[in-house]
């Protein structure tokens, strides 16, 4: 099971820009590029700077 950390670098309209936050990004290679999610996959309380947790394919707020 894959389990990665975004915080919520910005929110455009029904979209929402994902920075990966968590250890394993650098060193997996992982895309410096915010991932551009769409709202609908998300929290609907998220604001910008919210950290997210993903796993099973879902997105979760993390406090």
């Amino acid at each position: 099971m894959q389990t990665f950390t975004y915080i919520v670098t910005a929110i455009d309209g029904d979209y929402a820009y994902l920075q990966r936050t968590d250890p394993e990004a650098e060193e997996s290679g992982a895309d410096p590029e915010p991932k551009l999610v769409a709202r609908a996959l998300l929290p609907p309380e998220i604001t910008e700077g919210s950290r997210l947790l993903y796993q099973w394919m879902q997105y979760t707020l993390l406090e």
